[in-house]
């Protein structure tokens, strides 16, 4: 079997390499496939990407006009050929020495579909902002009414998908909406959801966290729209 690990990258020169070094010293019974999906970042972050193509062997795309994380990991899913399927954000809030129990529903046999979740287990997580974790806790609340799913953390940036799962979605929104538009529309193909508890080093937004506000916004908008008009 052979893990496809997508990373959505826009000016993460800080923190990539430190990130890939993590993916790739994670040893797993699986071949591993690593493609990094560059967001049109201006911080010489896709000069670094070149590099690192070369050396490390990973996949790089190339996005010539910045188009959001989900447009990215848009392209990463078109890129992959891996059996299971795994989304890492490269600004190390997520560690990649948990893909072992992310991965073991799936391989089990159990699982169609695996979130983390940053709000069950007993991992460590950095204390941080309060209205975002409102705000996480609502969304996912409001997310789990329409589709009908008891998930504690629709927002985790980890989520692991089968081929066959993945292949039956389209990704449509660029930004940060993919997160309740591919929750509602795993839930509509019935597929089988796991949560893993897992462990959370967030950001500030000096030390270059994105989503805000007016992703929330969005968000909203997208759990009515991909829950009830498509």
């Amino acid at each position: 079997m052979k893990l496809s690990v997508v990373i959505p990258v826009y000016n993460e020169i800080d923190t990539l390499r430190e990130l890939l070094d993590a993916v790739f010293a994670v040893e797993l019974d699986l071949e591993k496939e690593i493609i990094a999906v560059d967001d049109c970042s201006t911080d010489g972050t896709t000069d670094l990407l070149v590099k690192l193509s070369e050396e490390l062997g990973i996949k790089v795309q190339y996005h010539k006009i910045n188009q959001g994380k989900g447009a990215a990991l848009r392209t990463g899913f078109n890129a992959s050929t891996g059996d299971i399927i795994i989304i890492q954000d490269a600004d190390l809030e997520y560690d990649p020495n948990e893909y072992s129990k992310l991965l073991a529903p799936i391989i089990k046999g159990k699982a169609d579909v695996v979130y983390g979740s940053r709000f069950i287990g007993g991992e460590s997580h950095r204390v941080l902002y309060f209205w975002h974790s409102i705000g996480n806790k609502f969304l996912t609340l409001l997310s789990n009414m329409f589709t009908n799913l008891n998930l504690t953390d629709m927002e985790v940036c980890y989520k692991v998908f089968t081929k066959d799962v993945l292949s039956k979605l389209t990704v449509c929104e660029d930004r940060f909406g993919f997160e309740p538009e591919i929750t509602a529309k795993v839930s509509r193909l019935g597929c089988r959801i796991y949560e893993v508890g897992i462990s959370y080093s967030g950001r500030t937004y000096s030390e270059g966290k994105k989503i805000g506000w007016k992703d929330g916004i969005r968000a909203i908008w997208c759990i009515l729209k991909y829950n009830l008009f498509t």
